[in-house]
């Protein structure tokens, strides 16, 4: 008997981990936000008070907006609060249940993968060519979208591995 009991160690051990990294991902997603928004009253203070408007300010507000988007993204995934249709979940029995969790796991798992492969792809194919405007690779937009997917894809998996019915 002391297997399961392991197993439920475990698991509690490896859903508080994954909180964790949720968390740290929204911190980041929050932080990003902030960062946007001092960026942006920057720019139109230098542009209207000034009558000079900076050249980083487009290229890090972009890079900012990816940071923001994809842990956020991230986070909803671990946290269960993306965009889903849940009306046929909860009226169906606990064994259909746990089959639509696990389908809807395995979907953002895929786009996941896609996301980070390809935004790495994007990533090392463009990190010679200078961003316009600032001392950035253009390949350092698309490493957040990287990253931000190889977390959906993680938190995803291990949805899949443990699935939530709504009893629970």
């Amino acid at each position: 008997m002391s297997v399961p009991k392991l197993t439920n160690t475990a698991g509690a051990a490896l859903d508080a981990v994954m909180s964790r990294i949720a968390d740290y991902a929204l911190s980041a997603s929050a932080a990003a936000l902030v960062g946007i928004v001092f960026v942006q009253a920057w720019q139109v203070i230098a542009r209207y008070g000034l009558n000079s408007t900076p050249g980083w300010s487009e290229p890090l507000t972009l890079l900012l907006l990816n940071v923001c988007m994809s842990m956020g993204a991230a986070a909803g995934v671990q946290k269960r609060a993306h965009f889903r249709f849940d009306l046929v979940t909860r009226c169906s029995p606990t064994w259909v249940q746990v089959i639509l969790a696990r389908l809807q796991a395995g979907v953002v798992l895929v786009l996941g993968v896609v996301l980070c492969v390809h935004g790495f792809l994007l990533a090392v194919e463009s990190i010679d060519i200078p961003m316009a405007g600032a001392q950035l690779p253009q390949g350092a937009i698309y490493l957040p979208l990287s990253l931000g997917g190889a977390l959906m894809a993680i938190f995803a998996l291990h949805q899949g591995i443990s699935p939530r019915t709504e009893g629970e």
